[in-house]
């Protein structure tokens, strides 16, 4: 009799341990299958950079003097210690690095200064080019770029074609005198004044040539009767991957007369520009 009772309850202990196993694999791999989607939840791609260069060796020589015209006159040792240029005081030299030059000459002083800024995310949702992209329009709303002849016309075209009355010029966004691309922190002596370039294709504008996203911004203080010497200030702002680079150049006339060319320090400042995208790039 104790046989016979035993052995039914072993056959139940069997079956309950079978059908246990049976309904943790799962025939067609639905409960591995939900597991691993758990664990492998989307997380933001980091940034291309880990690192920053360094920007006082940015710049190759033959650039600074071209920059520094003033340099050029000057007894070796002096010229090469503007060329060594003058670090910004940073925190963190992987995430925020800088650099100026100064140079005087008897027609004018130039001032040169370069800011990399290394943008990380921290919110696993967002990545690290997201989040520089995201940096790179704050510092574009800020520049305050005068609209387009051409995107003013369009947009009154689509107003008309939603039947809604085109817009007057008191909406239009106005030029200020804010230079653009100057971050916090980092040494600029940019004065305010008012964004120039009035000259076609020399005016504050998006640049479409140059990295990820890029603008310029064209700024002229000192103008007006009985003021000081004029200083024009050109910023060149781009963005390669979660890297933001700030070029900004200036030049100050010896002589209250004289105006210092837009577009020759325009284009000095691109060529700098594209110079340090390459080498990113690279």
């Amino acid at each position: 009799m104790q046989r016979k009772a035993y052995v039914p309850g072993l056959a139940a202990l069997l079956v309950a341990l079978l059908a246990g196993c049976t309904a943790d694999s799962g025939t067609d791999g639905s409960a591995i299958d939900s597991k691993a989607g758990k664990g492998t939840s989307s997380v933001a791609q980091p940034g291309k950079y880990r690192t920053l260069r360094e920007p006082c060796g940015s710049v190759p020589g033959s650039t600074l003097k071209d920059l520094l015209p003033g340099a050029a006159e000057l007894p070796e040792e002096q010229r090469q210690k503007i060329f060594r240029g003058t670090s910004a005081v940073t925190y963190d030299t992987d995430r925020r690095v800088g650099c100026s030059w100064k140079a005087d000459s008897p027609d004018a002083s130039h001032h040169l200064s370069l800011d990399f800024e290394r943008v990380v995310s921290y919110d696993g949702a967002v990545s690290d080019d997201d989040r520089a992209q995201e940096v790179f329009a704050t510092k574009q709303d800020a520049a305050d770029l005068p609209i387009p002849a051409n995107s003013a016309a369009t947009d009154a075209d689509d107003n008309r074609a939603q039947a809604s009355p085109p817009p007057t010029p008191s909406t239009s966004k106005p030029a200020t005198g804010t230079p653009a691309g100057t971050p916090s922190g980092t040494p600029s002596g940019t004065p305010s004044g008012t964004s120039t370039g009035s000259a076609d294709g020399l005016q504050p504008r998006v640049l479409d040539d140059l990295g990820d996203a890029a603008f310029l911004d064209d700024v002229l203080t000192g103008a007006g009767a009985g003021s000081t010497a004029q200083r024009r200030t050109v910023s060149v702002v781009f963005r390669t991957s979660n890297v933001i680079v700030t070029i900004v150049y200036g030049e100050q006339a010896a002589r209250t007369t004289e105006v210092p060319d837009s577009k020759e320090l325009q284009d000095r400042a691109r060529s700098l520009a594209r110079k340090l995208a390459e080498e990113f790039s690279g």
